[in-house]
C-alpha cells in the first residue's frame, strides 16, 4: 500500500491527532526557560544522559518516533530516518517537505547527517548505541527505547525538554490520555485482537506492553498474543507464531503491518479456518502502527482501532484513503 499524501491531508490528519486546549498552550507558552532547565534536570534518555534543553533550529531524527514528536511539536527536521519502503514516514506529509532522507534508521547515513550540521539528534537507543560517538561528535544527542506506551509517553517529555518545550510535551501526553480514557469509557469489550507482522510462513505477534498491542487492552479488548514471560523487560516485544498455534487463539480480528509484499502465512491451508478471516476482519494497516510512540502516530492507531474494534459504536475515523486502514486480502 502507498502510505504518502498531499499536504492538505495532512492538516485533517494533524487536526486529528492534535487537538489541544487553550489553556494548556497558554500554560506551555508562558513556561519560563528557568522552568524549563529546572524540569529537565530530572530528566535522562535511556541511555541515562541527563537532557538539558538545547537552542536547536536544526534538528535531526533518527527514527520516526522522533520525527513524529517533532512536527507536532510545530518543528521541521532537517534529516530523518524511517524503516520500511518509504524514504520518510509519509504520513507526517507536508511538514517534511524540506527534510532530507537519512535512509534506514539501523543504518542511518552518517555523511550526510554531519552536512546537516544539525543543532541537535535524536533516535532510537537500540540502532544507535553503535554509532553514540559519531553521533555525539556531531550535535548533541538524545536516545529512548519507544516500545511501551509508558516509553511513548517519556520519550516525548524528554524530546520536548530537549527543545525547551516541556510543558507543550506534556500538554500532548494529557491529551492523549484523556482521548485514550474517553474511548475506553464507550468501548464495550467482549472482542480478542492480534497484531502481526512479516510476510514468513510464520508471522510475528506482539505482546501486551508493545505500544500498539496495549492499546487494545485501554480499549477493553483482549491481546490474543499475551503478556511477555519477561515483563521485567521491554525487548523482545513479540515472538513468532505458528499458524496452527494462530487457529487455536483464533482471535476475533487481525491488524497486519503493512510490509509491501506478499504473506506466505495466508497462503497456509491453516489461514481460511480463522473466525477473522471468515468474518472479514482482518485489516491491513499503516506503518505507523509498527513504530507509533509519536504524538500523531498513536492517536490515529487509538481511533482507528477503536473503529475497527466496534464498528457501531464508533465513527469512522475521517482518514485519507492512503492512509485509513484496509481490509486484507
Amino acid at each position: 500500500m502507498q502510505r504518502s499524501f498531499a499536504g492538505a491531508a495532512l492538516v485533517l490528519v494533524l487536526g486529528l491527532a492534535l487537538t489541544l486546549g487553550q489553556n494548556d498552550l497558554a500554560q506551555a507558552a508562558s513556561a519560563t526557560g528557568d522552568q524549563i532547565r529546572a524540569r529537565a534536570e530530572t530528566l535522562r534518555d535511556d541511555r541515562g544522559t541527563p537532557i538539558e534543553p538545547v537552542r536547536a533550529e536544526r534538528v535531526a531524527a533518527i527514527s520516526t518516533f522522533a520525527a513524529d514528536t517533532l512536527v507536532a511539536l510545530g518543528v521541521s527536521p532537517v534529516g530523518a530516518s524511517t524503516f520500511g519502503s518509504e524514504p520518510l514516514p509519509g504520513y507526517l506529509g507536508a511538514p517534511l517537505a524540506n527534510t532530507r532522507s537519512l535512509g534506514q534508521r539501523a543504518n542511518t547515513n552518517l555523511e550526510l547527517l554531519s552536512a546537516l550540521a544539525p543543532d541537535l539528534i535524536l533516535g532510537i537507543h537500540r540502532y544507535t548505541e553503535p554509532h553514540v560517538r559519531q553521533l555525539e561528535a556531531i550535535a548533541p544527542f538524545y536516545a529512548f527505547d519507544v516500545v511501551s506506551l509508558e516509553d511513548s509517553r517519556r520519550a516525548v517529555t524528554g524530546i520536548a525538554t530537549a527543545l525547551g518545550k516541556r510543558a507543550a510535551g506534556d500538554t500532548l501526553n494529557r491529551t492523549f490520555d484523556a482521548r485514550i480514557a474517553e474511548l475506553g469509557d464507550a468501548a464495550p469489550g467482549g472482542v480478542s485482537a492480534i497484531l502481526l507482522a512479516g510476510a514468513g510462513e510464520a508471522p510475528f505477534a506482539y505482546y501486551d506492553h508493545f505500544l500498539s498491542a496495549a492499546l487494545l487492552e485501554h480499549l477493553n479488548a483482549t491481546n490474543a498474543a499475551g503478556a511477555s514471560p519477561t515483563p521485567e523487560q521491554t525487548i523482545p516485544f513479540g515472538y513468532s507464531i505458528s499458524l496452527e498455534r494462530l487457529l487455536s487463539l483464533d482471535p476475533d480480528i487481525i491488524f497486519l503491518f503493512d510490509t509491501g509484499s506478499e504473506r506466505a502465512f495466508a497462503n497456509n491451508p491453516v489461514w481460511p479456518y480463522l473466525e477473522a478471516v471468515k468474518n472479514d476482519r482482518v485489516f491491513e494497516v499503516g506503518l505507523h502502527w509498527k513504530e507509533g510512540g509519536g504524538p500523531i502516530a498513536r492517536r490515529l492507531i487509538l481511533d482507528e482501532m477503536a473503529w475497527r474494534l466496534y464498528p457501531d459504536t464508533f465513527e469512522r475515523p475521517d482518514l485519507p484513503d492512503a492512509l485509513a486502514s484496509h481490509p486484507y486480502p
